[in-house]
């Protein structure tokens, strides 16, 4: 039903008479798209909840990749993402992309020759099967450590103990799915 405008006033204004279904209905369309509106101009900020895909390479090759597995899944400034990444990510909202180059130190750090180790072939079982680029594990109190073997001698082997992205630059194609 539709309400004429009182006489003598400056401006004329109609006013319109919903059924009670028909204005839920609007109210929600109006709740979506200011929904809608929020998130396209959320920004990504500390304590965020944020969904992004990537692609990561490494000198050219693709080392890691959301693709086929959905986005991961973090929660801004808690420190579980590498610094560098996040650090680009600030800022950002739904729908942006972004090619982001991390430098060592605030990927997976430098590498350390102190986490090369040369270990006496007897102290490995199954040394006789190593082969250099193989991933093995080491316990340590209790711990358990990864190492590649970089070298086979006749009495030892050399084990790598920094992480294997370590002393790489490492660029990120990334996409923010979702921030709440």
């Amino acid at each position: 039903m539709v309400t004429p405008p009182a006489p003598g006033r400056g401006l004329s204004f109609y006013h319109i008479h919903f059924p009670a279904r028909a204005k839920k209905l609007l109210q929600y369309i109006i709740f979506a798209r200011e929904t809608r509106r929020q998130k396209e101009t959320q920004m990504i900020k500390e304590g965020s909840k944020v969904k992004f895909d990537y692609t990561l390479t490494v000198d050219g090759k693709v080392a890691d990749t959301s693709a086929g597995r959905g986005p991961l899944e973090y929660t801004h400034g808690a420190g579980h993402i590498i610094p560098g990444l996040e650090e680009e990510l600030t800022g950002m909202k739904v729908g942006d992309k972004k090619t982001v180059k991390v430098a060592p130190e605030k990927g997976y750090g430098k590498v350390l020759e102190e986490a090369i180790r040369r270990v006496p072939k007897e102290a490995i079982g199954g040394a006789e099967h190593l082969k250099v680029g193989d991933m093995v594990g080491a316990s340590n109190e209790g711990h358990t450590f990864r190492a590649v073997v970089k070298e086979i001698t006749d009495k030892e082997v050399v084990l790598d103990f920094n992480h294997p992205l370590a002393g790489k630059e490492l660029t990120f194609d990334v996409e923010i799915k979702e921030i709440n």
